[in-house]
């Protein structure tokens, strides 16, 4: 489908990619990877044609359509949600204009068999594919599955976009670029302003998804579910892998030890045959078998070992000094700004040496508690109180907020740093990956995943017993993620950390705290534990309130039901009756939706000049997309009250 060809970026003499070729079919699913800095986002821009190559090409046929999500981008105002994510289907009234177009000239044709003929007959069927792939339910209905899928919940759709934050409004263009279903997807780190449940919800979507794919994410789990195949930039060069991220780790670490093998023999080799020359190249006896040898080495294939990038971060924090036995305590507290409680009637003990996770729906009050914890924001009630000696060290979301883009990378620690730490300054930063000519440049121009690194590296000029970190893996590279989770885990002090990573959290907390619906929730156990435990409460709840109650078994001796069991019967009554209110309505409508579509059928079957049969086969698609919804919903229903 698409292929790219000698594709070379250069910046003065140094090449970013250098003479890359690889090719992107219909059903592929391709993680992206490599270091920060790599050219993996100007792969992408290149792929768009956002960007011109230094030398190459990119070859792609017209008519096949790109969807691209970059890391940074502008987003829309004056319009709702909903009304925002419905202009995706405006590309649809073009596919209506071009199949119009070819209808008309296909009329006037009569060169049947010619290959322009079959060529527009070809482009004609996938269009109306494509049609009809799209109009397989209401537009409406797509977008709003899409944006709840994305975490919106039903009352913010008709909310402005200009009132949501940007990781929200990332959602906002996330859900167009889906809704228009282009050939090919192009996703710069889609998954770093979602929560778990978006992620979860994504991973499935793409799953399914009939195009082809091009991802880049520092999400280990996110690409193994994801993609079927991975390709590396590393150094300027490809290196193609048709398997997933982790399968491709595995069998990029037996290449090179084959490799390093065989050239380690080779070596051994040449060097006994050099060896043989050198020993009797003026011996007339020897002077044929040394001519043989001489020519078999210029003859021999050198093995060559591929170029790695072995530079890493290299992080350890400061010892910790001792905090009382309860670093944080939270009771009875309620939160939120003027227009809005955030949350309340949180209870949060966090003691000395834990390592919490702050999960949930992103609004749900992650970031404002950590506000709270930094005394940045006033509880509305309830009380927040540090511990015995607690010197936090914040890593804020949003570092492009925080650090101060005039500053150099050098001069962000230099304004900070007291006392000896001084003359380490250039150490620090060299384990961050900030060497030589690297700390003076400018924070305006460093990638997401630099500014984080440098965000990090401020940690590291104090010594603090609770680290509060919120997303601090946001664009980073995976090695780096792994290297400052193994840091995390060796750090003797606490730490509260958000995070929507799933492999970072797993492994590195014992305690999650979950917001969600305006209450914070205590769970104790890792993030695997939570994800488990909360799929299995949801069904729980399900059979808590929506089954009917069942008659107990007859007894010896009846006992009086308690209050609480009354409170109980009297829920589960009322949930019942919402049920069976909502089935009746469904029925309702699921015979209107029938009887107006046999309507529709016996008309299509015998249609007058006066009918319009493109607006009556519309109509009949969105009764029947609304139908099958419908339907769907009746029938899980009912299994609830059978």
């Amino acid at each position: 489908m698409i292929s790219i060809n000698d594709l070379t970026v250069s910046f003065g003499n140094y090449n970013l990619l250098d003479a890359v070729n690889f090719h992107i079919s219909e059903t592929d699913k391709i993680g992206l990877v490599g270091k920060n800095g790599a050219g993996k986002s100007t792969l992408m821009k290149l792929i768009c044609g956002l960007q011109q190559p230094t030398s190459g090409h990119i070859d792609k046929p017209a008519h096949v359509t790109i969807g691209y999500l970059p890391q940074i981008m502008e987003h829309h105002r004056g319009r709702t949600v909903l009304e925002e994510a419905m202009t995706a289907f405006d590309s649809l009234k073009e596919v209506e204009n071009e199949i119009n177009e070819i209808t008309a000239a296909l009329a006037e044709r009569t060169d049947y068999e010619s290959g322009e003929y079959l060529e527009l007959i070809s482009r004609l069927n996938e269009l109306n594919d494509h049609l009809s792939i799209s109009h397989s339910e209401p537009p409406e209905v797509q977008a709003e599955r899409t944006l709840r899928g994305l975490g919106f919940n039903p009352d913010e759709l008709d909310r402005k976009t200009e009132t949501f934050s940007q990781g929200w409004n990332m959602r906002i263009e996330l859900a167009k670029i889906l809704l228009s279903a282009p050939d090919l997807l192009l996703l710069d780190e889609p998954t770093n302003h979602l929560d778990i449940e978006s992620i979860e919800w994504l991973e499935n979507y793409l799953k399914n998804y009939r195009g082809s794919l091009l991802l880049v994410s520092h999400d280990r789990k996110f690409l193994d579910n994801v993609t079927n195949r991975t390709v590396e930039i590393l150094l300027g060069h490809v290196h193609d892998y048709k398997v997933p991220y982790s399968q491709y780790v595995e069998l990029r670490r037996e290449r090179l030890a084959q490799q390093t093998a065989t050239y380690e023999n080779q070596q051994k080799m040449i060097e006994k045959t050099e060896d043989f020359i050198n020993r009797f190249r003026y011996k007339p006896t020897k002077s044929n078998q040394v001519q043989s040898r001489i020519k078999a080495l210029e003859k021999l294939e050198r093995v060559e070992i591929d170029e790695t990038d072995n530079v890493t971060m290299s992080v350890k924090f400061p010892p910790a000094a001792r905090a009382g036995d309860v670093v944080y305590k939270a009771s009875d507290l309620k939160v939120g700004y003027p227009q809005k409680v955030v949350f309340s009637d949180a209870n949060i003990e966090i003691k000395r040496g834990e390592k919490v996770a702050l999960v949930g729906r992103n609004g749900e009050g992650k970031t404002t508690l950590m506000r709270v914890i930094m005394g940045e924001l006033d509880p509305f009630e309830g009380e927040s109180k540090l511990g015995h000696n607690v010197s936090i060290g914040y890593f804020a979301q949003n570092q492009e907020d925080v650090l101060d883009k005039r500053d150099t990378v050098f001069s962000t620690l230099d304004r900070i740093a007291v006392g000896d730490v001084r003359t380490k300054l250039r150490d620090i930063l060299a384990s961050f990956l900030f060497r030589g000519e690297d700390i003076d440049k400018r924070v305006s121009v460093l990638s997401g995943g630099e500014r984080a690194r440098l965000g990090m590296a401020k940690l590291m000029l104090q010594s603090h017993n609770l680290l509060a970190l919120d997303e601090p893996t946001n664009h980073m590279d995976i090695k780096s993620k792994d290297i400052l989770k193994d840091a995390l885990k060796s750090f003797d002090g606490t730490l509260i950390v958000v995070s929507h990573d799933r492999d970072f959290l797993d492994g590195l907390v014992d305690k999650v705290y979950e917001f969600r619906g305006g209450k914070v929730r205590e769970h104790l156990g890792g993030v695997k534990e939570f994800l488990e435990k909360r799929k299995l409460e949801n069904l729980q709840e399900l059979e808590r309130h929506d089954k009917p109650v069942q008659a107990a078994p007859a007894a010896k001796e009846e006992k009086k039901p308690q209050a609480a069991d009354y409170a109980a019967m009297k829920e589960q009554s009322k949930e019942l009756k919402k049920i069976k209110t909502r089935i009746a309505y469904l029925e309702s409508e699921i015979e209107k939706h029938e009887t107006r579509m046999k309507e529709i059928e016996a008309v299509l079957s015998n249609p007058s000049d006066k009918d319009d049969i493109m607006e009556l086969t519309r109509e009949y698609l969105d009764h029947k997309g609304y139908l099958e919804l419908q339907t769907d919903e009746w029938a899980s229903l009912m299994e609830i009250i059978e």
